[in-house]
């Protein structure tokens, strides 16, 4: 697992990721300053849900699932893949971590520290805003998905009641 990353590499992957699309040369290499490069083996916890946001997350390498727990258990509600980004919530509102991250096979993750992300900000960078108005259009995006699937689990449910019912 133990793999170098380039600088090269980071800049490649930035301008590859839809994420990081809208940033000129010197935004990314902003972005590429505070980042740092971290490794989990598969089955490996990120974070847990009720813990401090204290960074958010984009996957480079690996497969990372998002684990929610309930009355009956844990529940996987994502696989997350390169490119994917999480831990982005506790960035923009500063809440608890809303669920928990696995690594689902080894990851390579580049994690932005709150901290370090907010004194970009502070210092006006037009990088850090664009990250978070695409931040937010992708928590918009899986807001979407959630509610169409829960309409679908509605709708199934009514047909499961009205055939039993029948």
């Amino acid at each position: 697992m133990e793999q170098s990353i380039s600088i090269d590499g980071i800049i490649a992957f930035l301008v590859s990721t839809p994420l990081f699309e809208g940033l000129d040369p010197v935004e990314r290499a902003d972005v590429a300053r505070i980042l740092e490069v971290t490794r989990f083996r598969a089955d490996e916890t990120v974070f847990r849900e009720g813990e401090a946001g204290d960074a958010w997350y984009v996957i480079a390498s690996g497969t990372a699932r998002v684990v929610k727990q309930g009355a009956g258990g844990s529940t996987e509600l994502a696989r997350l893949n390169a490119g994917d980004c999480f831990g982005e919530m506790a960035i923009l509102d500063g809440s608890p971590r809303s669920a928990t991250i696995e690594a689902a096979t080894d990851v390579t993750l580049y994690r932005f520290r709150r901290a370090r992300f907010e004194d970009l900000l502070d210092q006006g960078s037009l990088g850090a805003y664009k990250l978070v108005l695409a931040m937010a259009r992708t928590l918009s995006v899986r807001q979407r998905e959630l509610s169409r699937r829960m309409v679908e689990m509605q709708s199934a449910s009514v047909v499961t009641q009205y055939l039993v019912s029948e």
